[in-house]
């Protein structure tokens, strides 16, 4: 047991996608098995299809802030957002953020790698569409987001969307995971 996921330790999902909630599930099953996971369908503040990293991380952030305010007995609230951002080249790539805080205000911040978008699906995001209903339509597909999502059918299945969001869960729990590393330094 770690000292900060004790066995009562409640954490909340700011989402109802079961995906997003199986991430954080999945990691923090591998820190302590006792560990409550739930979800709360809440707002991220921002548009449906973000754009820009700074956008997307605004949206996990208020997701993990509203999720926490709204459970009392929650120790950590969690937001996970995925958005696209614009390319030197015209283009688009994918891009995701984690952001936990807790009680205190501490926060902690989590990205994942991306990839570059196919031009029929920057088309159809540029026109106004979401990402996963873009991938659907490209796809002759349904559900995109809530499954495998956009990575998942663009590597031909080698990495899925909760495998996806998994590291960047476990880079936003580093504060408690190895907090003598974030400890506030003397003199800096």
């Amino acid at each position: 047991m770690h000292e900060f996921f004790p066995d009562d330790a409640v954490v909340v999902v700011g989402s109802g996608n079961p995906v997003k909630l199986a991430a954080v599930r999945a990691v923090l099953a591998s820190v302590n098995a006792a560990i409550r996971v739930e979800a709360l369908e809440v707002a991220s503040g921002v548009a449906a299809q973000p754009i820009g990293d700074e956008v997307t991380q605004a949206g996990a952030r208020q997701r993990a802030q509203a999720a926490l305010a709204a459970t009392p007995g929650a120790h950590f609230g969690v937001g996970l957002e995925g958005g696209v951002v614009r390319t030197a080249d015209g283009g688009l790539r994918t891009c995701a953020w984690c952001v936990v805080v807790d009680r205190s205000g501490r926060e902690g911040l989590g990205g994942s790698l991306s990839m570059p978008l196919p031009d029929r699906v920057a088309a159809r995001i540029e026109a106004g569409e979401e990402l996963g209903h873009a991938m659907d339509a490209e796809a002759r597909t349904t559900g995109t987001k809530h499954g495998r999502g956009a990575v998942g059918i663009l590597t031909a299945g080698l990495v899925d969307r909760q495998r996806a969001y998994e590291p960047m869960v476990a880079y936003a729990f580093a504060p408690w995971l190895a907090p003598a590393f974030y400890a506030p330094s003397v003199g800096r």
